[in-house]
């Protein structure tokens, strides 16, 4: 795993496996960055990788911003225009609200885990 400073204390840890790469979003404590270049960052990584398939985990993050979302639809139409994929895992209930209320909870997968994530199989959250 590598951790990679990206802007103003956000971070990223990448890792890459057999076909694909999973980077975890690390925010900044105040998570207020208004031009911020995330998917920029993260289509480096993914080019110096040679794969277009990437699962992107929000776990860390509290808020899904509007800056942020923009960032992840742009991320996504890149990767898409390269025959790729990209997933979201670890989303808030909260935050997976917030997609869907935009209407990107088709176009931004989100799965409960990394695992779900790689198999594409959505199961909804179970009471425990």
């Amino acid at each position: 795993m590598v951790t990679a400073q990206i802007a103003d204390g956000w971070q990223i840890d990448v890792e890459r496996g057999p076909d694909w790469v999973f980077i975890r979003l690390h925010p900044s404590a105040d998570e207020g960055i208004e031009d911020f270049a995330l998917a920029e960052k993260i289509w480096g990584v993914l080019e110096q990788s040679f794969t277009y398939r990437l699962v992107l985990e929000l776990d860390l993050v509290e808020h899904l911003q509007s800056y942020l979302i923009a960032q992840l639809v742009l991320l996504s139409k890149r990767i898409h225009s390269h025959d790729g994929m990209l997933r979201l895992c670890g989303l808030s209930a909260e935050n997976q609200r917030v997609l869907s209320v935009c209407r990107l909870d088709r176009c931004l997968p989100n799965f409960e885990n990394r695992g779900d994530a790689l198999m594409g199989e959505h199961r909804p959250l179970q009471p425990r």
